[in-house]
């Protein structure tokens, strides 16, 4: 008697299920050189750096003293603030029964590991949001540096970008490392308004050789700012003290040409790391993620924020 598929139904797999683990797509991360990474801080929760104002000159006459006159100063801290981790555990009837199970393993510790970099992104770009007071123009020597779309529906335009340039023109900002994060609807607004080709400067040819841009886009050199994309720019209310965008982004402004100019510092106490071991009497191998991490703000003058509508391009 012949072998078939009708008399031979318990020898079929009813599923086959692939070598191949899918996993989830990420865009690319922005780089560590955004922030000041801040190296004497190994302990204690709250760092204090002391900072220095500028000096007047005074006009002089003959026989006429000069006014003694203290320099200004003050200090900016940075406190570690944040302590996130994720927890997974396997059993052993998992490793038993299943197949590729060390490989999920090792896909569940580099999405937690991910997790926690996503995260500390998303607070970066939320922190540069909050170093600002919103519905207030953020004014630094007499120019906005925090400034609310009023065009129709809330979208970006070119007077904007030339707003900015001229804020951080007239607060002494270098010309050399302005970096604009935008949202990708904004960078469609953008696609819309520009239809010159795309000017690479040295500074974004560097940005795209050292993998700053990954899987964030590069899209063009315009008024002085290399523009990047993400999707991580703190959402929701978004006001300069005349226009309010009430589900608006936050796209950021900000010079990173070298540590003096970035905006914002950074310190982690705890890089993330996986820790294992072994519960004998539940039968299972357990993990633990962990990171702390802080930000701090350690000047103004180099940041500024341009209000925008979350969904309309």
């Amino acid at each position: 008697m012949a072998q078939n598929r009708a008399n031979s139904t318990a020898f079929i797999e009813a599923e086959q299920y692939s070598a191949f683990i899918l996993r989830n797509l990420h865009d690319g991360m922005l780089p560590g050189a955004l922030f000041r990474n801040v190296s004497d801080f190994g302990s204690g929760t709250t760092l204090h750096i002391k900072t220095v104002g500028t000096v007047t000159i005074q006009d002089g006459a003959e026989e006429v003293p000069f006014d003694y006159s203290p320099i200004e100063s003050g200090e900016v801290t940075l406190t570690i603030t944040d302590y996130v981790g994720d927890a997974w555990y396997v059993t052993d009837e998992l490793r038993e029964d299943g197949a590729q199970v060390e490989a999920l393993m090792s896909a569940r510790s580099q999405e937690s590991t991910r997790a926690i970099q996503e995260t500390f992104e998303t607070r970066f770009l939320r922190k540069c949001n909050s170093s600002q007071t919103n519905a207030n123009p953020n004014t630094i020597n007499g120019f906005a540096h925090r400034i609310v779309s009023a065009e129709a529906n809330g979208v970006i335009s070119l007077n904007h970008f030339i707003s900015m340039k001229l804020a951080f023109d007239k607060a002494n900002v270098p010309m050399a490392g302005r970096l604009a994060i935008v949202d990708p609807v904004v960078a469609a607004t953008l696609d819309k308004l520009i239809s010159i080709g795309r000017d690479v400067t040295p500074f974004g040819e560097q940005i795209l050789q050292n993998g700053w841009a990954r899987e964030h886009q590069f899209l063009m050199n315009l008024y002085g700012w290399n523009i990047i994309t993400s999707n991580r720019l703190y959402a929701g209310s978004v006001g300069d003290g005349t226009t309010t965008i009430a589900t608006g982004v936050a796209n950021v402004f900000m010079s990173v040409a070298d540590d003096n100019t970035k905006p914002i510092m950074a310190a982690w106490r705890r890089m993330p790391k996986v820790e294992g071991e072994r519960n004998k009497d539940l039968r299972r191998d357990e993990f633990v993620t962990s990171a702390r991490w802080g930000f701090g703000t350690q000047r103004v003058d180099t940041l500024g924020i341009v209000g925008t509508s979350a969904v309309n391009s």
